[in-house]
């Protein structure tokens, strides 16, 4: 008889370990981050949201940037100029 061995999937629990900071209450002189996700029309609806958050809420600045494509993560670079540049930023999808 052979000996099979069978590995489990399960992963170990783990506690979060980020503390996710609150939403800001106004968003008047903020500046708006968009991550791009490469989905189709994703450029026309955030456009559209950038100006309605710029006329309406009074942001101050809109920053898009676009991933590699839909199905992998975005660099860390993209990360990190985002976390640098914006107060606040939205991962978006559309097609």
């Amino acid at each position: 008889m052979s000996l099979i061995t069978v590995l489990s999937p399960v992963a170990e629990l783990r506690a979060a370990t980020t503390e996710i900071p609150r939403l800001p209450a106004d968003l008047r002189g903020l500046t708006v981050g968009f991550l791009d996700n490469t989905k189709h029309n994703f450029d026309r609806l955030v456009e559209g949201i950038g100006l309605i958050l710029k006329e309406r809420h009074g942001v101050e600045r809109v920053v898009i940037r676009r991933k590699a494509n839909a199905a992998t993560g975005a660099a860390h670079e993209i990360i990190e100029a985002l976390a640098k540049e914006c107060d606040l930023v939205f991962a978006g999808s559309a097609d």
